[in-house]
């Protein structure tokens, strides 16, 4: 109002009697409390780094661990499968040449024929089976999704020279030669890799699924087959009369390409049928006072039965 003078308190007890004594007893009540509070941060511990973090995961709620699923055990191997089988063959024409130094002989046998020797055909179960023409089959299934695996593969081949008259051409006892002999036991010639022109190779395999049920009693599948590897041949022949010392050696080496057929019957048990191409080279094969070169094709079909082992349990 005019004319009114306002007084104003300059002292803090002056103050509190012009509050409300409602209020003042409220303001009395924090301006107590004010000083704990002080103390009580002061007071409390400074943490570590090291410290901090661990606290801070124990103050996180707790959350129930779960235990993973235990981790299937890895086979490098998916599955094994043994094989036993007889074959037949066809041979391409070849040329065979024979270096004998010490006689003054190195001629060549021009685009001579061959045969094979099945055996099987005379009576399976009346000898050995490993007497006829025969084949075994080791292999490994490596990747069971797209099919591919690893094989040792042995076919236990028959190479005969046939009778014929055969074309000579080169040096023979130090003179020129070219003309026709015939080339039969009876004139003094044979040439058998008859206990094996033995082809060895180690394949790459690749298998495609052609008729698969759930249940897998019969399964249908065909296999493709490439490798390299040894020829073993077992050395047999006369030329003009003369004998070598017959037996193994290890002579050359060959590529082979085949197809196969294969029905599977309850998981395990496997009849196979296969077509193969092989081309083989031999060098510094046994004869008498020398060796003899040569190469040639086959085509060879083959039907086997085998035996299927998984390494490990299907789902």
């Amino acid at each position: 109002m005019p004319g009114r003078q306002h007084f104003v308190p300059t002292d803090y007890q002056t103050v509190m009697k012009k509050i409300d004594p409602a209020y003042r007893t409220i303001t009395l009540l924090l301006l107590t409390l004010v000083p704990f509070f002080s103390v009580a941060q002061q007071e409390q511990p400074r943490l570590t780094q090291q410290e901090q973090p661990r606290l801070a995961q124990q103050q996180q709620p707790r959350l129930v661990q779960q235990q993973p699923p235990p981790r299937k055990k890895k086979h490098f191997i998916k599955e094994v499968y043994v094989s036993w089988g007889y074959n037949t063959e066809w041979y391409t024409h070849s040329s065979l040449h024979v270096s004998q130094p010490s006689l003054g002989n190195d001629y060549t046998f021009k685009g001579v024929r061959a045969h094979d020797h099945k055996g099987w055909d005379e009576g399976l179960f009346q000898e050995a089976i490993s007497i006829p023409q025969y084949n075994y089959r080791l292999g490994f299934l490596l990747n069971e999704e797209k099919g591919w695996g690893f094989e040792i593969n042995f076919d236990h081949t028959k190479y005969i020279i046939s009778d014929q008259n055969a074309h000579i051409k080169g040096r023979l006892n130090n003179h020129p030669v070219d003309s026709t002999v015939a080339f039969n036991e009876a004139n003094g010639f044979y040439y058998f890799l008859n206990n094996g022109a033995n082809f060895l190779l180690f394949n790459v395999t690749k298998r495609w699924h052609l008729y698969k049920p759930h249940d897998e009693k019969v399964k249908v599948d065909f296999l493709g087959k490439f490798g390299v590897g040894p020829v073993i041949p077992h050395t047999q022949n006369s030329l003009f009369g003369k004998e070598n010392h017959q037996g193994f050696q290890l002579g050359g080496w060959n590529t082979g390409a085949e197809g196969s057929l294969r029905a599977t019957f309850f998981r395990h048990v496997y009849l196979e049928y296969s077509s193969k191409l092989d081309y083989a080279r031999y060098s510094s094969l046994n004869i008498y006072e020398g060796k003899a070169h040569q190469a040639f094709g086959t085509y060879e079909m083959i039907l086997s039965l085998g035996f299927v082992f998984p390494t490990s349990k299907r789902q």
